[in-house]
């Protein structure tokens, strides 16, 4: 008896075999993948356990250096577990959200906090900068013209220091002054002795003179005469005096009675002379009679050529080496002669801010000559508005 064989047909046959090579080629892709997931977890453990490593990072603070030995990623993370506090105005080089590697330097600077009084105001800052000039600088204050900051620019910041500008504004502004008059005495040999009579009327002078005024933080601190310039000249008052003698009278009285009368005027002329003989003095050959005396007045001097200084005095009159002196006109009237012991006849021509009191300034010419002046204590003889003259 025969065996019964199943038949077999070729495309069967060929059937199997495509399903294993599919197979095959499924198989070695999740094998592929599965090493590639491998491979990538891996990766991932590794950059953990190194981020987990100790790291050695430089701290500056401050300009202080310190040694920082942290496993954390994060420089906030890492700075809050050394339990180092930041306040908002402070600087670092780094952010704290920028992750740290081994080896980083890490700077920072704490702000100073400091008060700055300005313009009205009073206002807290904070800075990192190392001077006053360069926190200001940063915080866009400006400093104008002639404004003053207390302390100096290049002081160095320290906490809680207390910071003032004073805003300095300068003015110019003109003051009109009155300038006295002289009096001018003449002989008229035309008038009898005894008779005045006025030959010009007098009349003020008027002098511009230019103030610079300074204003601090908008209140007026100071003023200064910076300069000046006559705009009327005064015209002197001249007094015309008569030499002229008298004519003798024809004498008809007895012997006696002429006798008596002489003896009563030389008598007469003899006292006025004795009263009159304390206020007379005898200087460089001129015999005068003087108005008052002043011992300890104190002496300087000045020149036209120093800044703000003119050729033209308070009284109109030009500057003149050798005469011209400045005093307060409440002590030696202006236009006056006076005699200074040591120095000779001098007029009192010119003022002065800072000539008050006994004092007098003696001018010349060169300023090197005012400046070796120095100061001196003199005697000055008030004499009047007439020079003496040579007897």
């Amino acid at each position: 008896m025969g065996v019964f064989q199943p038949e077999v047909s070729h495309d069967s046959q060929s059937s199997s075999r495509s399903y294993a090579l599919r197979w095959e080629q499924v198989n070695f892709r999740v094998l592929s993948l599965a090493g590639v997931l491998s491979i990538l977890i891996t990766l991932i453990i590794l950059l953990y356990v190194h981020g987990q490593s100790s790291k050695q990072i430089t701290l500056v603070i401050d300009g202080k250096t310190q040694s920082l030995e942290t496993r954390e990623a994060i420089l906030s993370d890492a700075l809050a577990k050394e339990q180092i506090s930041l306040q908002p105005h402070d600087q670092l080089s780094i952010g704290l959200s920028d992750e740290i590697k081994d080896g980083d330097r890490v700077v920072i600077n704490r702000a100073q906090p400091f008060s700055l009084s300005a313009d009205g105001a009073k206002k807290i800052f904070y800075t990192t900068e190392k001077t006053i000039g360069q926190a200001i600088k940063k915080l866009g204050i400006a400093l104008e013209g002639h404004d003053k900051i207390f302390p100096s620019l290049d002081t160095t910041i320290s906490a809680n220091m207390d910071i003032k500008i004073v805003r300095i504004n300068k003015q110019t502004v003109q003051r009109t002054t009155n300038l006295p008059y002289r009096v001018i005495k003449t002989a008229d040999p035309s008038l009898t002795k005894g008779t005045v009579r006025v030959a010009q009327a007098g009349a003020p002078g008027v002098m511009i003179q230019h103030i610079e005024k300074i204003y601090q933080d908008g209140e007026l601190a100071s003023m200064r005469m910076v300069g000046k310039e006559v705009q009327t000249v005064t015209k002197d008052k001249i007094i015309a005096v008569g030499t002229k003698p008298l004519p003798k009278p024809v004498t008809v009285a007895q012997t006696t009675t002429t006798s008596k009368t002489a003896n009563a005027a030389n008598t007469t002329k003899s006292t006025k002379t004795s009263a009159k003989s304390s206020n007379v003095a005898t200087k460089s050959g001129v015999n005068f009679e003087y108005k008052k005396l002043i011992k300890n007045v104190s002496m300087t001097a000045y020149s036209s050529e120093e800044p703000g200084i003119g050729t033209r005095t308070a009284s109109g009159t030009r500057v003149t080496e050798g005469r011209t002196i400045a005093v307060d006109p409440n002590v030696i009237p202006i236009g006056w002669w006076v005699y200074i012991e040591g120095l000779g006849f001098r007029r009192a021509e010119d003022t002065g801010g800072a000539i008050k009191g006994n004092k007098v300034d003696v001018y010349y010419d060169s300023l090197n000559h005012a400046r070796n002046f120095g100061r001196k204590s003199r005697t000055v003889y008030v004499i009047g508005p007439v020079k003496p003259e040579l007897n």
